[in-house]
């Protein structure tokens, strides 16, 4: 058994219960199979068994450093990355006029899956890229396309994402990175940038020939200053190297590494404090210095631009979470069955005589490991699932179905803020769980759980904190539409839970009720939240509302996978993998017995409207 991921569980979920097989009914994948399917999982698998889990540790323990002119980054990082582009992944998902396979977003995510786990630092890399290049795709021009993203489906140009500042961290509003016009070139309006960005990963390194930075800036007005708020800011694509006329990579840009930032995870992916346009080190063009960007989309709308990065960067977080928690469960159940450890409960178990019985066999060790399960297994679905939407949208905008295009947007709208931070807070919890079944063994960095907690922890900070996940759910999407988003979701567990009601199956009819009490309270709860006419009292407890509504929605996907599970067992007749379908309906029983309840006194809590946060005054900290 792998201690990476599942390739069981894998399979259970998209072809037992997503049915991703169907998407090859859509004309843009119907080149593809089951077997064209299994064959990337299968290169994944092995390139990230072979390649990326070898070195993780490694690569943790002797992270990049900087000699002040070059980033020395040990060399089995680059043998994995460019075995990943020789296989094709970096374009996995595109147009075969990119180079790419066209496979569905929910495959291509799974694949990517266990390289998540393997060695979360090194798959930043080409993770970030494909991002990247995603957002040009959308939002760039035809020649921006042809010189930036080509050149980085073939592995040779990696990407970044520039928001953050020294002085402004989620708080976009403040940044002051400033961009002036400078004409027009064959790349669009060219600009001459000048500004700092921290948090950068994957800034600087030498492990692709360049480094395509995305990069929010402000346009100046017409009196030279920058306006507050968020007027004004634009995003630039500006490369390390700026390109011949060829395409080849020519002079150094005005961008500079200042430092790195040392990080208790992700070792492996270099953090960055980057300048741009200091002309400390590089002038291109001119002695007046300035990085030399490009204009993506139109002056003003670089947050909306930039969002379809975030937005995609969110669900790579969760599924990155999804990913470190699973691989941490794995590691933690193989030790459970391999360590002895006392002798048992049970009549015999204080006879120093009598044979030491594994870990497993203790009960509370199987009540974190059914904890672990259902949190790593839950989160992956969930990501899938939001996957899946994706693929969908695309078919049915294609076959000219608004209404299912808008239904398949408006879920994956409102469930994103929840694959971003349920599974970077429950996977996490699950990592820890795995460090307490090793005992005094997990703590240590000989064993690789400690590594895996630490990797995750930057989870709940990555791409917008609870807190900012909990405003965007409680203050955005739960309202967007006059509500459309929140009834798609609402509908749509609902009628999971009448399918478990009306089976007349008692191994799933109360899970089916305990969902739909969920649910209806909290409509209430939502419904009272958004009517208090006072947006900072309504938002007060927003991470809050984000955990319950994250628990019901777990809830829910569990029920959903009971239900497969169910009709397998029922439909095998207990002939093949009859223990697997035990475990899922064992680790759904766990979810709604001991997770799902908690959310009821959560939900009291929002009712009540409780102002503890907002009366608190700083004078009495």
């Amino acid at each position: 058994m792998s201690l990476i991921l599942s390739r069981r569980d894998l399979n259970f979920l998209l072809y037992e219960w997503l049915d991703v097989e169907a998407l090859t009914r859509i004309p843009r994948y119907a080149d593809h199979t089951r077997e064209t399917f299994d064959a990337a999982l299968e290169t994944c698998e092995k390139i990230a068994t072979d390649l990326f889990e070898t070195h993780n540790k490694k690569s943790d323990q002797h992270e990049p450093h900087f000699d002040g002119e070059t980033v020395h980054i040990i060399p089995e990082v680059k043998a994995a990355l460019d075995a990943f582009s020789d296989a094709g992944l970096m374009a996995a998902g595109q147009d075969y006029e990119l180079g790419g396979m066209q496979l569905p977003l929910v495959v291509e995510k799974a694949g990517f899956a266990w390289f998540m786990a393997a060695n979360v630092g090194t798959a930043g890399y080409p993770f970030l890229t494909i991002a990247n290049a995603n957002l040009l795709l959308a939002h760039g021009t035809p020649a921006q396309i042809e010189a930036f993203v080509r050149p980085a489906m073939e592995g040779r140009f990696f990407g970044t994402m520039c928001l953050s500042e020294p002085q402004a961290g989620s708080s976009l509003s403040d940044i002051a990175t400033r961009a002036e016009y400078e004409g027009e070139s064959p790349f669009g309006p060219q600009y001459r940038l000048r500004g700092n960005k921290m948090w950068i990963s994957g800034g600087e390194h030498t492990l692709a020939e360049n480094i395509v930075h995305l990069v929010l800036a402000k346009i100046p007005g017409q009196d030279g200053k920058l306006a507050a708020g968020v007027k004004g800011i634009s995003l630039f694509t500006v490369p390390k190297f700026l390109l011949n006329e060829d395409g080849s990579c020519g002079e150094h840009n005005d961008v500079t590494l200042a430092g790195l930032n040392h990080k208790m995870g992700h070792r492996g992916t270099t953090n960055c404090l980057l300048n741009f346009g200091e002309g400390t080190r590089y002038r291109p063009h001119n002695a007046a210095g300035g990085a030399i960007g490009y204009l993506v989309g139109k002056p003003g709308e670089g947050l909306a631009c930039m969002f379809h990065m975030m937005n995609e960067a969110r669900i790579g977080v969760g599924l990155g979470a999804s990913a470190l928690g699973y691989t941490g469960y794995l590691h933690a159940l193989d030790y459970a069955r391999n360590r002895p450890q006392g002798r048992g409960a049970g009549p015999g178990g204080k006879d120093p005589s009598s044979a030491q019985v594994r870990l497993v066999e203790h009960a509370d060790i199987r009540r974190m490991l059914l904890a672990q399960k259902s949190y790593a297994e839950g989160a992956l679905a969930l990501t899938l699932y939001c996957a899946k939407l994706v693929d969908e949208e695309r078919g049915a905008h294609a076959a000219g179905d608004s209404q299912a295009s808008e239904r398949a947007k408006l879920l994956l709208d409102i469930l994103t803020p929840i694959a971003k931070s349920w599974p970077s807070q429950w996977c996490l919890h699950g990592n820890s769980l795995a460090i307490q079944v090793h005992g005094g063994y997990g703590y240590t960095r000989e064993y690789n759980v400690e590594q895996f907690y630490r990797d995750n922890r930057l989870n709940p900070i990555h791409e917008g904190t609870h807190g900012i996940q909990g405003i965007d759910l409680l203050g955005r999407k739960v309202t967007m539409k006059q509500g459309a988003a929140l009834r798609a979701l609402d509908e749509t567990m609902r009628r999971t839970s009448q399918r478990a009601l009306e089976r007349g199956d008692a191994g799933v009819e109360e899970y089916g009720l305990a969902l739909g009490t969920a649910v209806s309270r909290l409509m209430s709860v939502t419904h009272r939240l958004c009517n208090t006419g006072d947006l900072t009292l309504t938002l007060s407890n927003a991470s809050l509302y984000l955990e319950a509504f994250g628990h019901i929605t777990l809830a829910w996907i569990w029920l959903e996978q009971a239900l497969v599970a169910r009709d397998a067992l029922i439909r095998n007749d207990g002939a093949t993998d009859e223990s697997f379908y035990h475990g899922k309906l064992a680790a759904a029983r766990y979810f709604f017995r001991w997770e799902l309840p908690r959310v009821f006194a959560q939900l009291d809590l929002l009712d009540s409207l409780e102002r503890s946060t907002l009366d608190m005054q700083d004078a009495w900290f």
